[in-house]
């Protein structure tokens, strides 16, 4: 049996008091590492969330600009901002009657651009749907990840979109 003379178990004792202290000290560092980890992420979900809000609003804003004037190109087309649960954005809508064999038809046609709504995944998203005389021809998205998000690339699209869409109406009104 080791016999353990007082000293010595006053040094062991001061000894795990100290490491006792220490991981003391460790475990209260790693829980203010976790605290300052959890209030930067939360810093940067804010941000993320204003850089979206600015970008929704510049391309909602060139959205409107563009169906605006597709509107006034076709007489016919009534204008209007869109605030959803799905996004931000605009539309234009017609309708037209078409008497054929002596039967009337009611033709609708309609283009819808919107931008999603924020969400966890960072995503900058564009989406445009569209109908022309009651058939759905206009599905498109466009997306990129809010870090990476070029708007100059965005608004060509919707300019792009808008313009598609113009020809098609006009090829399959006449």
């Amino acid at each position: 049996m080791i016999d353990v003379s007082y000293h010595e178990r006053r040094l062991l004792a001061v000894d795990f008091k100290e490491r006792l202290h220490r991981a003391t000290e460790r475990g209260l560092q790693a829980r203010d590492a976790r605290a300052r980890e959890a209030a930067a992420q939360a810093l940067s979900e804010e941000e993320c969330r204003r850089l979206h809000s600015a970008y929704r609003l510049r391309l909602t804003e060139h959205i409107e600009a563009c169906l605006k004037q597709l509107a006034e190109n076709f007489p016919g087309f009534n204008f209007e901002t869109v605030v959803d649960e799905k996004g931000w954005g605009a539309a234009i809508r017609r309708d037209d009657l078409s008497l054929n064999a002596g039967k009337r038809d009611n033709l609708f046609s309609r283009l819808v651009m919107k931008i999603s709504p924020y969400s966890e995944f960072h995503v900058l998203d564009l989406s445009a749907k569209g109908a022309i005389r009651n058939k759905e021809n206009f599905s498109r998205n466009h997306y990129q990840l809010l870090k990476d998000a070029d708007l100059d690339s965005f608004e060509q699209t919707i300019e792009q979109w808008t313009l598609d869409y113009a020809e098609q109406f006009a090829a399959d009104n006449g």
